[in-house]
């Protein structure tokens, strides 16, 4: 099998495994539905030439797998700091733009860069160039610890070497 069937095998597998669980339903005709998108979706992506290693990162799944734990912990702790800044008005909300570096060397390694500081509630990421992104973040705490760059070396963790 060449790289390339198996990619979109593997493409295959993992959109039909997320229809169902997204869908939850196992009604013969909604089965066959989605297995008809799927393979819609499957062929497009060939034709399209977008199955390859940079659109299907297969070699970067584990090291993402590890990483969505601390992305998980960081979204809980950005969510209470948020909230408390809601509800005791108190606190200060200050909305600072900042420009972080971004050291990831793909372009993948830079859109789960900037989509995790999105998920990330207190911060948008506003524009990504090619070794920098420009964040929104609602306080200034939030932009230093942004500016820290921990998620920046985990996502640069993540990358296939």
């Amino acid at each position: 099998m060449t790289p390339s069937n198996t990619r979109s095998v593997l493409l295959g597998t993992l959109l039909s495994a997320l229809w169902l669980m997204l869908s939850g339903h196992w009604d013969v005709r909604l089965l066959l539905l989605g297995l008809l998108s799927v393979a819609v979706t499957v062929w497009m992506a060939r034709r399209m030439g977008i199955d390859d290693a940079e659109g299907l990162p297969v070699q970067q799944l584990p090291r993402l797998i590890a990483y969505l734990p601390w992305l998980a912990r960081a979204v809980v702790a950005s969510n209470i700091d948020v909230a408390r800044r809601i509800v005791t008005p108190s606190l200060p909300i200050e909305p600072v733009t900042v420009r972080v570096h971004a050291d990831q060397k793909t372009a993948v390694g830079r859109v789960v860069y900037a989509n995790s500081i999105t998920l990330t509630p207190g911060t948008i990421t506003l524009e990504v160039e090619e070794n920098s992104i420009e964040v929104h973040a609602l306080t200034g705490e939030g932009a230093r610890d942004l500016c820290t760059n921990e998620m920046g070396r985990r996502v640069t963790a993540c990358e296939a070497h």
